[in-house]
């Protein structure tokens, strides 16, 4: 008698074990698949940070590349500006220097001209006052008529040599003026010019610089740029690194969840397809990372049916799956249904063909598809092996 309670006290005692083991299970189960639901998200959403910077960075070269073209055409533009502004200084350095000499000749030729004007004016005083001596003692000195004609002739050419002295050197003068006020003008429509030149220039530099300068600033954004995008990448690398760690942890739990028993994954009654639909994306690497099922496009609605006899051994929401069904077929065969917009079934046997949830595009997910995982042993495998 006390061989039998004693023996009933351990089948309870073993019963409540068990009942405590298997929500302790599930729950050790829901945490991994909340931690790698959540790496997945951490990893799309590098992902998606990734093509951000990489666009920016990508629009920043293009922009400097646009820039160096136009700092290139501006250059060559400053190159001839430059060569023909120098050639407008050394012009006005020129005529500078051909009007300083002008200058200087017109003063030469007004001294000759005043120096000729009061030497004529002297001689003439000079032939007025020894007029009558003169003419008398030239009548006293001749010996012939031919002779005081001869003399006349001399101070008559002398007069007219005066005249013509100062009248050439009346007109070079004037010719000088003429000449200086043309250099003049000439000389202030060249500063004019160059001044022109020098300011165009100076504007056409002051360009440069700023495309210059804002090359740099694009230049060190998207140095900065760069930076993040390797920091995001560590970070994605490390986060795959732990999504990796976790599904292993994930795929122990399962096996441990199903009593320590494995198989070879083969369903003796063939699997049935979950949905109707197009294979929008298959199993294999997928931007960088594993995807461990396939997609199924079908209409938001669509009933999900189970591939196979099994028990569901989780029924609930688990991040970047969104709505899940996880259900095991025995011999180390589980699969899972994601993105559900409802669960019909939260526990329990279910059949091959019984409707357990909806298709829908809940957590990371652009459209309504299901997102459709099978599992040998806790290891994701290509589902179109059993379907």
């Amino acid at each position: 008698m006390v061989d039998a309670r004693r023996i009933c006290l351990g089948v309870a005692l073993a019963g409540a074990v068990l009942v405590l083991a298997v929500p302790a299970a599930l729950g050790q189960t829901q945490g991994l698949n909340r931690k790698i639901s959540g790496l997945r998200e951490e990893i799309e959403a590098a992902k998606a940070k990734e093509g951000v910077l990489t666009s920016q960075i990508e629009a920043a070269s293009q922009r400097i590349d646009a820039l160096v073209g136009d700092i290139g055409s501006l250059s060559s533009l400053i190159a001839k500006l430059e060569s023909e502004l120098s050639a407008h200084r050394a012009r006005l350095a020129r005529l500078e220097a051909r009007f300083d000499d002008q200058t200087r000749d017109l003063e030469h030729l007004k001294r000759q001209f005043a120096l000729a004007q009061r030497q004529l004016e002297e001689r003439l005083v000079e032939l007025y006052q020894s007029d009558e001596t003169d003419s008398f003692g030239i009548l006293l000195q001749v010996r012939s008529l031919g002779d005081l004609v001869d003399e006349l002739e001399y101070f008559e050419s002398l007069g007219r040599q005066d005249r013509a002295i100062t009248q050439e050197i009346q007109r070079l003068k004037g010719e000088m003026k003429v000449a200086r006020e043309e250099t003049r003008r000439t000389k202030a429509q060249v500063a004019e010019e160059t001044n022109a030149l020098e300011r165009k220039t100076a504007e056409q530099i002051a360009a440069r610089e700023a495309l210059l300068a804002r090359q740099n600033e694009i230049a060190a954004a998207r140095s900065d740029k760069r930076g993040i995008l390797v920091s995001v990448r560590e970070d994605r690398h490390e986060a795959e690194e732990d999504l990796e760690a976790a599904s292993a942890a994930l795929a122990s739990q399962i096996r441990g969840s199903s009593g320590g028993s494995t198989g070879d994954g083969s369903s003796s009654s063939g699997f049935i397809w979950p949905v109707h639909g197009v294979i929008t994306s298959g199993f294999g690497p997928r931007w960088g990372r594993m995807h461990e099922g396939i997609d199924i496009a079908a209409p938001g609605g669509t009933p999900i049916r189970a591939v196979a006899d099994g028990t569901i051994i989780f029924a609930g929401w688990m991040g970047g799956y969104g709505n899940l069904t996880v259900i095991d077929h025995g011999n180390g065969l589980s699969t899972a249904y994601a993105h559900q917009s409802a669960i019909y079934i939260g526990g329990g046997p279910v059949s091959q063909g019984t409707v357990i949830g909806a298709v829908g595009t809940t957590g990371s997910s652009t459209g309504n598809h299901l997102h459709f995982e099978v599992r040998v042993n806790g290891t994701a495998v290509d589902p179109m092996g059993y379907l």
